[in-house]
């Protein structure tokens, strides 16, 4: 039976966590539907992929309780809530009203909370969230158009989402060990706190943090701490990891990027790829309807790709954002832009196109679900946020599912083509 099961809150999470498994040498299955769960074996950690970081909280703890009542019935030994390294969430939720759900389904005494990510910056100190020496509240973070992080003190931020009390178990404690986490942890579920926010700094704050939490029903953060649980397993016994891992079948064919992701690091990818290859850039203040901005760009991209790969964004600065949220309303504004490249990926694949970049969580999930992806093949994971998979069977796809905030700035040109099988790209 698996070892691990994972809910990501979105695609792109989802993608790095399975390739940081995959890397240490587990056995991973990659789906998007619940329904895929039922009957697995030969894994060691089931990954379910769903694109609830933004959805409703009702909406995202229903999927949240679905996909672990199907864990559970496979007997998983842990569940992970696979969240971002930035915390990503509103007064609303969804980290903590998820996370009250499946402690509440895993009788977990005590959950923890775990987003540091110190190899892109993201580290937790005293409870404070900050992005390489800037508190998240100061970092482009702050201008995220659906989920702003103004807060960096998670007890707090954490505390508003939850009906659970919330605890910090601060560094030095981290540092000294073990049996002074355990003695702490007693002490704060005698105060009543059930969920703790971990601080760390280091790569081995959460190899520790991982060494302690393996044996807890429920372990919450970002994909960077469950990196450390394999090792934790084949020491335990309870398997045995593989020496190299399988790389995604090679996939021919045109490749396109699709943005929809408003991040600084995006942007600049995208102006990068454009000193070489073509760029459309889809103005939604400009768009009166979904139906023709997606057939102009399927003419336009028809034109282009036979000469390489193209990119299609509705990525836009900061300024240009607020200005079509003002106008179309900030739920609606994304909506529309999901809209446009989820209808846009469908009708490319019937183009012929093979090899799909797609960079944003909120669109790899419409772009996904549009192309009626249940399941992927990951490969090992590559750099932070960077992951190829392909898709099985006769006909493969090949994808790479980007977070906005992360890749180097020359990635996307590159990344296309390895998923080729040109592996000294």
């Amino acid at each position: 039976m698996p070892i691990l099961g994972a809910i990501a809150d979105d695609l792109t999470g989802g993608m790095e966590l399975a390739a940081m498994l995959v890397g240490k040498g587990a056995r991973v299955a990659f789906v998007t539907e619940i329904s895929e769960v039922e009957g697995l074996s030969g894994v060691d950690a089931v990954i379910v992929a769903r694109k609830i970081r933004t959805a409703e909280p009702d909406v995202a703890v229903a999927e949240g309780q679905a996909a672990a009542a199907a864990f559970l019935g496979l007997g998983v030994r842990q569940i992970f809530y696979k969240y971002c390294a930035t915390f990503d969430s509103t007064d609303r939720g969804n980290i903590g009203p998820v996370a009250d759900q499946l402690a509440d389904m895993t009788g977990a005494k005590t959950t923890l909370f775990c987003p540091s990510f110190p190899e892109v910056g993201r580290t937790v100190y005293q409870g404070y969230l900050f992005v390489f020496n800037q508190l998240v509240s100061e970092s482009p973070k702050r201008f995220d158009p659906l989920t702003p992080m103004l807060d960096p003190r998670l007890v707090d931020v954490l505390q508003r989402q939850s009906r659970r009390q919330v605890g910090l178990l601060d560094y030095a404690t981290v540092r000294a060990g073990h049996e002074a986490m355990g003695r702490t942890i007693a002490e704060l579920r005698t105060r009543g706190i059930q969920h703790v926010i971990a601080d760390a700094i280091l790569p081995e704050d959460l190899a520790a943090l991982a060494e302690f939490a393996a044996d807890w029903p429920l372990l919450t953060g970002n994909s960077s701490i469950a990196e450390y649980l394999p090792q934790v397993w084949e020491r335990r016994g309870w398997c045995q990891l593989k020496d190299t891992a399988a790389e995604p079948a090679p996939v021919s064919g045109p490749g396109v990027v699709l943005a929809g992701s408003c991040a600084e690091r995006t942007l600049e990818q995208l102006a990068a790829f454009a000193k070489s290859y073509p760029v459309l850039w889809i103005d939604l203040a400009r768009v009166d309807c979904a139906t023709t901005a997606v057939e102009k760009a399927l003419s336009w991209a028809a034109e282009r790709l036979g000469a390489g790969p193209v990119a299609i964004a509705t990525s836009a600065s900061t300024e240009k954002v607020a200005a079509i949220q003002a106008r179309l309303g900030r739920r609606e504004a994304a909506k529309l832009a999901e809209t446009i490249l989820g209808r846009l990926a469908a009708e490319l694949r019937s183009l012929g196109v093979r090899r799909f970049l797609i960079a944003g969580g909120e669109t790899s999930g419409v772009v996904v679900e549009n192309l009626g992806i249940r399941r992927f093949e990951v490969g090992s994971y590559r750099s932070p946020g960077i992951a190829l998979a392909a898709t099985p069977g006769a006909d493969p796809l090949g994808l790479c599912l980007k977070s906005g905030k992360l890749g180097e700035v020359d990635m996307f040109a590159s990344t296309l083509e390895l998923m080729t099988g040109k592996r000294n790209v």
